[in-house]
């Protein structure tokens, strides 16, 4: 009796082996399933992380104080760089331009006139010279006379009148050669003071001209131009709104620099290097896969931001990474680029690794 109940046990045993066999050769076929399956951020290959796409904001702002004349653009016009967006009023600006170009004339009218007063100085020392060597000429006359006249007076062969009048003119030649110089001097003296006024009417033409450069920089400045291409995100100014100096009138988007910021730990983003490839995916559009490239890892770590969600508690230490996108590919869809869109930005840390089929590059 129990020798039966013995052999109906083992063939009990005996009979149920096989399904525990094969029961564990399911259980590891699944977790071989499941680690192959396993996502790719767990074999360290790759990196995620939360953000939000972002792109370079630039104020279009007036640079001198004054009343906006009118804004050429709309929010959500696309403007290239150096495009006329804005205008400032200029009333004023061009009746200074005006005021300033008259002074210039005049400037130069007066630099004319002391030209013409240099050339007459000149001709005043010339006719002075020639004067001087006429009263030294009759200067060496009349002492040659009144020599002769002494010798003669001793000999008595002339009168003491002549003789006297002889030294008379003698002495008045020299009188004159005296006033001849003075006369040459003054002139000279004269010649230099319009050369002054030459420059003085050059230096007078410079600062007037300067003003008129000044004046006419200030109207280029007048018309704002967009610093570079992008998209209008905001008017911030209407016309006829008076503006200090700096006043903003405009926001530009520039849709050339668009990227995405997130968080790594700190753990993991010692791994990321300057131009590793990543992909986004937008929650918005989770069909599409961009591709971009890390342009900033940050050097400092900080604390988890509140906005930004962490796999771990434990990990209170992040960097600020940034992946950009290829200009080039943001250039075939500008209407397509909208900043403030969250999303997960995936980020390869081998290499050598290939991305996988869910993240492999998907374009509109």
């Amino acid at each position: 009796m129990s020798l039966r109940r013995y052999d109906a046990r083992t063939e009990i045993v005996v009979k149920r082996r096989p399904w525990i066999v094969w029961g564990a050769a399911v259980a590891v076929a699944v977790v071989a399933v499941a680690w192959w399956m396993r996502p790719a951020e767990e074999d360290g290959r790759f990196a995620s992380g939360n953000g939000r796409i972002e792109a370079t904001e630039v104020d279009v702002a007036t640079k001198y104080a004054g009343r906006v004349a009118e804004i050429l653009v709309d929010e959500g016009d696309f403007v290239t760089a150096g495009q006329v967006v804005a205008r400032m009023d200029t009333q004023s600006l061009q009746a200074q331009l005006a005021q300033a170009r008259a002074e210039v004339a005049n400037a130069r009218s007066a630099r004319e006139t002391a030209l013409a007063q240099v050339a007459q100085r000149v001709a005043d020392v010339a006719m002075a010279e020639s004067v001087l060597l006429q009263a030294e000429a009759e200067l060496d006359v009349a002492r040659r006379t009144s020599e002769r006249l002494q010798n003669l007076l001793k000999q008595k062969a002339t009168s003491a009148q002549q003789a006297d009048d002889a030294a008379a003119r003698a002495r008045t030649a020299e009188a004159s050669l005296r006033v001849a110089a003075a006369k040459i001097a003054a002139a000279q003296a004269a010649v230099r003071a319009a050369e002054a006024q030459v420059e003085q009417g050059d230096a007078a033409i410079a600062a007037t001209e300067a003003v008129v450069a000044r004046l006419q920089t200030e109207l280029e400045d007048a018309e704002l131009r967009a610093p570079r291409a992008g998209r209008v995100q905001y008017r911030i100014a209407q016309p006829g709104e008076v503006l200090g100096g700096g006043g903003k009138v405009l926001s530009l988007v520039d849709i050339g620099d668009v990227y995405m910021t997130f968080f790594l730990p700190e753990t993991v983003a010692g791994r990321v290097a300057i131009g590793s490839e990543a992909r986004i995916v937008l929650d918005a559009a989770p069909q599409f896969v961009i591709p971009a490239s890390v342009s900033f890892v940050a050097s400092v770590a900080q604390f988890t931001p509140k906005t930004v969600e962490t796999r771990s508690e434990r990990q209170k230490m992040v960097f600020r990474v940034k992946a950009r996108i290829d200009p080039e590919l943001l250039a075939k869809y500008p209407e397509q680029v909208k900043t403030g869109l969250p999303g997960v930005t995936h980020v390869r840390l081998d290499a050598g690794a290939e991305w996988p089929a869910a993240l492999r590059v998907r374009l509109p």
